[in-house]
């Protein structure tokens, strides 16, 4: 078998390379263009704005760089040997930041954390473990030293206004699945820490007002049944809000208005699309403030400076803006910079204490993400970085939203790219359906994948079909043990409205995904086999009945609760939804890419269809890259993926 893949492999890879001579000859943009890591990402402003923290990639890795703000000059470099990366991190004073420490275990969208947390000055001096399951001995004094904590622990509160301290919310190791969660001050020059209190409810999550006071509390542990107290600064204890008569779920608090007496958050009612909420402290009535009927906010945008929401970002198609205080200092300033910035996304993401300077993210379909600099005091606004300088976004594809019926009569949105410079008439197409499917959806917005495709000649169709997230509860169980059906036919609806509207050529198409992805674009090509000339399936499942065994998952007693309320227990319907139990109804050739670590769609799954195509002797080819996992972190690995499939598009699309 080995053998076999080599020999397969090394024959692809020749193909990839004259197909790299061949679009090298025709002027086309080099494959590596969209395989490159990012640049630059996470920047944030110290307090005083004399520093500025970025993260960019090294080998993979995140890694944090701390810079002076008038010469942009680095001060210091912050990175983790071995499989360790920079995860989040805070300006907790002047010159100090506060990060977290991951761990890259070979899925892109998943490194693990438990809970370190370190602290560094910007010259790099006093670097120090803080909080974590690593630590000091205790020696006896009342304050507990930088002592193993252990549980998963978040900075909750940087306090900027006590240069000393931090507040950090902790979920203890406990036998118990769903703790008490922990709030603590801690030192955040020398790591010892103080308890302040513990959540009134389990798996809860804090908000802290301009003070830095923690004044109320949510329980997650279910989206449902939840319950919200809040504290009582005078006594200091937490007070229940009857919730049953409100009929809300899905609780998320987000911020303050100016005067500290109003709390913001976003729910949901009746499995609808979340709207936002204000809760009256003193009279503890809620009331909604803005709710679009599709989607739920994607941002609830709170003011760094004092807490206070100002505007709400709602994203069913391209992004648009609600402003909850319209004369608020920030809402003003988005609104210029959205002026400023004209056809982009726009994002106000760090400022100073004072609220003088911000830092201001700036993206599109065709732009790439872009940092900017805006001086309050002098109105300015003063480019910074760009994640991907050396894209030519002149030469980027457009995505346009696009909004259809399901069959059953379920209202669909999604997005449609046109390579740039073609007519929109018969383009050959690729259908790429996302991850998930629960939870996940695909966005406006800059996309490698899309772009490399649309650079190609081909277009682009992406379906947020029904079990995707951020459309609400309803939407998303819809798609509860739908897998292999319900789900498959709104992407198929969606092939057949974009032919319908004459942009792509139905004889010319192609599917391809990642994880439920690439499921789809094999259940979609047995379901509708004369639909597609080919598909791909990249770090897939194949093998439902296959998830209850095998995989990270499936290790989990949550993980098993999951699939079961998700696919259901019939394993003859499981069966039925299971791309390696009905090759027979396929006629699509497949590629198939997987990562030999994979540990949320194991290596099995790929065995499991890998062998059904041998037995039914179906056209098929195998990329293996040992040492991933559910995803590419490595970028020489990502550029061989996609040469391979491109290499493989070109054999069965007519470009």
């Amino acid at each position: 078998m080995k053998i076999l893949v080599g020999l397969l492999l090394g024959a692809m890879a020749s193909f990839a390379y004259s197909q790299e001579q061949k679009a090298e000859e025709q002027g086309l943009i080099p494959i590596d263009t969209f395989s490159r890591d990012v640049q630059y990402h996470s920047i944030k402003l110290s307090p005083n704005g004399d520093y500025m923290g970025v993260m960019t990639k090294q080998e993979g890795k995140n890694v944090l760089l701390l810079l002076d703000t008038k010469e942009f000059k680095m001060h210091h470099g912050v990175r983790f040997p071995e499989n360790a990366q920079v995860g989040d991190y805070h300006w907790v004073n002047n010159e100090r930041v506060v990060l977290s420490k991951e761990y890259l275990k070979g899925w892109q969208d998943h490194p693990q954390y438990y809970g370190e947390l370190f602290g560094v000055n910007a010259d790099g001096t006093q670097g120090r473990y803080l909080v974590g399951y690593q630590g000091e001995m205790q020696t006896g004094s009342r304050v507990r030293k930088a002592t193993p904590l252990y549980g998963t622990s978040y900075v909750l509160d940087p306090l900027v206004h006590d240069e000393d301290k931090m507040l950090i919310v902790t979920y203890p190791w406990t036998g118990s699945k769903e703790p008490h969660t922990i709030v603590y001050e801690v030192d955040v020059n020398r790591g010892q820490r103080r308890r302040v209190m513990g959540s009134p409810s389990r798996m809860a999550q804090f908000l802290t007002d301009e003070q830095g006071r923690v004044r109320v509390s949510v329980s997650t542990d279910t989206s449902s049944d939840q319950q919200v107290h809040i504290r009582d600064l005078e006594q200091g204890e937490w007070v229940e809000l009857p919730l049953s008569e409100l009929d809300l779920s899905d609780i998320r608090l987000h911020g303050f208005n100016l005067e500290g007496d109003i709390v913001y958050a976003s729910a949901a009612k009746q499995g609808e699309p979340s709207g936002l909420y204000k809760l009256n402290l003193e009279t503890k009535e809620y009331e909604l403030v803005h709710r679009e009927g599709s989607v739920s906010p994607s941002k609830v945008w709170v003011d760094d400076v004092n807490k206070s929401v100002f505007a709400i970002e709602y994203e069913a198609q391209y992004p648009t803006y609600a402003f909850v205080d319209s004369e608020a200092k920030m809402s003003q300033r988005l609104k210029g910079l959205l002026q400023a910035i004209p056809g982009r996304q726009v994002r106000i993401v760090s400022s100073t204490q004072d609220g003088n300077m911000s830092v201001v993210w700036a993206g599109s379909d065709r732009h790439p993400s872009s940092y900017y600099l805006y001086n309050g005091k002098t109105n300015k606004l003063s480019f910074l970085f760009s994640s991907r300088s050396w894209v030519d976004v002149e030469k980027m594809a457009e995505t346009t939203p696009i909004q259809f019926k399901a069959r059953d009569g379920l209202n669909l949105y999604g997005y449609f790219t046109a390579p740039y410079g073609k007519e929109l008439k018969d383009l050959p197409l690729v259908v790429l359906p996302h991850g998930g499917p629960h939870g996940p959806r695909d966005w406006w917005g800059f996309d490698p994948d899309v772009q490399l495709l649309a650079s190609r000649g081909i277009a682009v169709l992406q379906v947020n079909f029904r079990g995707s997230g951020g459309f609400g509860g309803n939407f998303e169980r819809a798609g509860y043990r739908k897998w292999g059906t319900d789900i498959q036919y709104d992407i198929i609806d969606g092939v057949k409205y974009v032919i319908a509207q004459g942009w792509v050529d139905k004889g010319n198409m192609c599917i391809m995904g990642g994880s439920f992805g690439a499921y789809s674009a094999l259940q979609s090509s047995i379901i509708e086999p004369d639909m597609f000339k080919c598909a791909v399936g990249v770090v897939g499942v194949y093998d439902l009945p296959l998830m209850f065994e095998e995989g990270d998952i499936a290790e989990r007693a949550s993980g098993q609760g999951y699939l079961k309320k998700v696919l259901g227990e019939d394993e003859t319907q499981l069966k039925a939804f299971s791309p390696s139990y009905n090759i027979d109804k396929l006629k699509a050739p497949v590629l198939i890419v997987h990562g030999g670590e994979d540990e949320r769609a194991p290596i099995e799954q790929a065995e499991s269809l890998i062998e059904a195509l041998k037995k039914a002797k179906h056209p098929y080819q195998y990329v293996l890259l040992e040492d991933e996992g559910h995803g590419f972190y490595n970028e020489s690995h990502r550029l061989h993926y996609y040469q391979q499939v491109m290499a493989f598009l070109d054999q069965h699309l007519k470009l």
